[in-house]
């Protein structure tokens, strides 16, 4: 099967829809505690979502994983799980640098990392399962016009981000207490920073599960599905991290009945709504308590809060189920992939943003920046698909 990168751009895309969305059916939530959805929501992207599609779509799924070596399955399990720290601390990064500041920094720091250390790993561990090192990105033309394309990209990313410190500046000062109480330059930049590290984690837990897309190819499934099986491998570790925490949080705050009994306790019955959760998670996320207690709040609606939670760990799944999709048309070039994850993410994210008016009154400063940050992600997105395409034309990338 020959590459086709503006295909695998698309798929990425549709992978950025899927991130970029997964948090509007929590609005569905009612009366749950944050870390009661976040699992539930988690169980099914982490757990039931790979392992059900992976044994439908490949082949022989488990004598793949079976076969491969206590190494392998190691590194890409260990990576998964240190994604998951990144995910949890980018709550954190909100906290203290506000949604929209928080999540360019973040992203930014993401897809840079995750973007460039697996092909510098390769120019210094030539055994690294990476299809580039940098010598050879750097060293043809289809290289660099897609390196390139990733320089354009952490500039839409940085334009973004400066949109939307932009429009927190412009807020009330009321309403800015509301959203960054404790703003502080200094911590969020660190914590956006390991934040930012340990999601790029994802980008090496897939590099690291290679030999398992590998065997699953050789087992007989078609290429376009052959990275789902290293998904199971991945989602494990980063279910494990957060598994552990919002445990910690159940037992911490009394919430772990909520599971299973809809007759909420009187110190949780005041919550009216689940809060849109950032994403990644974050226990500063748990709903917010807007009304006293009353008998009209003081059950939650189970079936519903397991539908949404459902309904928004599926989604939040497609977003890597649609990612390696897209990895395999990318060709040579695939460590690009992550930058357009990122992209997609940021461009997806912010339409949710409009459709929800978050940027209503902003002036015009902050339109024009976000319009031209979101253009400029776009555009790299064209040049990186340019760039990997004329590679797979030279090369006959099969």
């Amino acid at each position: 099967m020959t590459a086709n990168p503006f295909l695998g751009v698309l798929f990425h895309w549709l992978g950025g829809l899927a991130s970029g969305s997964f948090y509007v059916p929590y609005k569905g939530v009612r009366k749950w505690s944050w870390e009661v959805y976040w699992l539930v929501g988690g169980f099914f992207s982490w757990i039931i979502a790979p392992w059900t599609l992976a044994s439908i779509m490949t082949s022989d799924l488990w004598g793949v994983l079976s076969q491969q070596s206590w190494s392998t399955l190691w590194w890409t399990y260990f990576f998964g799980a240190m994604w998951g720290f990144g995910g949890l601390t980018f709550g954190l990064t909100m906290r203290y640098l506000g949604m929209s500041l928080g999540m360019g920094v973040a992203l930014g720091y993401c897809a840079a990392f995750g973007t460039m250390v697996p092909p510098i790993a390769k120019s210094i561990f030539p055994s690294v399962p990476v299809e580039a090192s940098l010598g050879q990105i750097l060293g043809s033309s289809p290289g660099l016009i897609t390196l390139a394309g990733v320089g354009v990209c952490l500039l839409g990313i940085f334009v973004a981000a400066m949109a939307g410190l932009t429009k927190e500046r412009e807020m009330p000062e009321a309403e800015k207490k509301k959203a960054i109480a404790e703003f502080s330059f200094s911590k969020g930049i660190l914590v956006a920073t390991f934040s930012g590290i340990m999601s790029a984690c994802f980008a090496f837990a897939l590099t690291a599960g290679n030999p398992i897309g590998e065997a699953s190819k050789a087992a007989g499934t078609v290429v376009i599905w052959s990275g789902l099986p290293k998904l199971v491998v991945v989602l494990l570790g980063g279910f494990t991290t957060n598994f552990v925490w919002c445990a910690i949080l159940n037992i911490r705050n009394g919430t772990g009945y909520q599971y299973f009994c809809p007759t909420l306790r009187p110190e949780h019955a005041g919550a009216v709504g689940a809060p849109v959760p950032e994403p990644g998670g974050g226990d500063q996320a748990k709903a917010v308590s807007l009304a006293p207690p009353s008998l009209e709040v003081a059950r939650a609606p189970m079936l519903r809060n397991y539908f949404f939670s459902a309904l928004a760990g599926i989604t939040w799944y497609f977003q890597f189920f649609f990612y390696t999709m897209g990895e395999t048309q990318m060709g040579e070039f695939g460590f690009a992939s992550w930058t357009l994850h990122m992209a997609s993410i940021i461009i997806f994210s912010t339409m949710w943003g409009w459709i929800f008016r978050e940027w209503k009154g902003s002036s015009r400063k902050a339109h024009a920046l976000i319009a031209i940050g979101i253009g400029t992600l776009i555009m790299s997105t064209i040049i990186i698909g340019a760039g990997t395409w004329l590679k797979s034309q030279m090369t006959g990338v099969q």
